[in-house]
């Protein structure tokens, strides 16, 4: 299906049925629309068009530039995007992020991207300093997705059985440790011997992951199509549809809420945590780019090792006094 507006060039949708299908829309909608005016040029809105034509931000993965779009348009139609770039200062770029202090994720996200935005304005020679760089990130209330613990895991699989799409799902997320935009990419192609190969889609980082004998106990029953997780009409799934399927599974596992497949990517470095693997090795599976962000998955493992170690050197001081 293809979205057509006279005067340009016609856009490709996703199958209306999926739930990227209206995102998709209201973009392709978006870029067509005819404007009262071009923004005017060195404006913020000027800066806006500029990076999203910019190779820097075609270099991005299809999924980021989809999210950074659509935050960037909603800015373009804010009142302050009219304004010269070489006139914004910390404090005026503060008070617009502080409008999201209700929703710190939502605020964090623009920082980052007027910083990116400011960066670009300074390679064009818009300006030579970075207004964003102060900008200090808000406190996020929640540490994002819910961890799945190793009794959610036996709950969801005595309800799949092995061999059964649900189930290989599961094993793709728990034992490769990528997010569900790659998983549902994995496919034959990807097996390198014992192992399996991932681009992220994300991050571009080119990975290759020993196959846990638990999951190749699943791939070997779905060799048949062109990816390992596919709908009853044999395509693939996209990643928001193979979320609210795996939403549907997960709750006829008679599972909470708040379980979703990215926890599952916590639960592998988890896993990895808890069998002693260093943050350099546990990023070597999920391919993390910064260990800070390994380390904040697998804080509370690293806590309670650091506490019965604590424990255990006072035991042995007791016995030895």
């Amino acid at each position: 299906m293809y979205f057509r507006r006279p005067g340009f060039q016609s856009i490709r949708l996703p199958d209306p049925t999926t739930p990227e299908f209206f995102q998709a829309y209201q973009e392709a909608l978006a870029r067509t629309t005819v404007q009262q005016a071009a923004p005017v040029p060195k404006t913020l809105a000027h800066l806006i068009d500029a990076w999203m034509q910019s190779g820097r931000f075609k270099a991005l993965g299809s999924s980021t530039q989809t999210n950074y779009r659509r935050l960037l348009l909603s800015i373009q139609k804010a009142p302050y995007a009219d304004d010269y770039v070489d006139q914004f200062q910390t404090v005026h770029l503060r008070r617009f992020v502080e409008e999201f202090a209700d929703r710190p994720a939502a605020a964090n996200h623009r920082i980052k991207l007027f910083r990116m935005l400011f960066e670009h304005a300074i390679d064009d020679g818009w300006r030579t300093d970075n207004p964003a760089t102060p900008l200090k990130r808000l406190k996020e209330k929640q540490d994002g997705a819910e961890s799945w613990s190793d009794e959610h895991i036996r709950q969801f699989e005595d309800r799949w059985p092995s061999g059964s799409v649900p189930r290989l799902a599961l094993a793709l997320l728990l034992y490769t440790g990528q997010r569900r935009s790659d998983v549902v990419r994995m496919g034959p192609r990807h097996i390198r011997g014992d192992l399996i190969e991932v681009t992220q889609q994300k991050t571009g980082a080119a990975l290759l992951i020993p196959i846990h004998a638990a999951l190749q106990v699943e791939l070997y029953r779905h060799m048949a199509t062109p990816t390992f997780l596919a709908r009853q009409n044999g395509e693939a799934f996209t990643a928001n549809g193979f979320y609210m399927r795996f939403k549907a599974w997960r709750s006829e596992a008679g599972l909470p809420d708040g379980l979703s497949p990215h926890g599952l990517r916590k639960a592998a470095a988890r896993r990895l945590a808890e069998a002693g693997c260093s943050a350099h090795q546990i990023a070597a599976i999920t391919g993390h780019a910064t260990l800070a962000e390994v380390q904040r998955y697998t804080r509370a493992v690293d806590q309670e090792k650091l506490a019965r170690e604590a424990m255990a050197r006072i035991a042995a001081v007791k016995r030895i006094s």
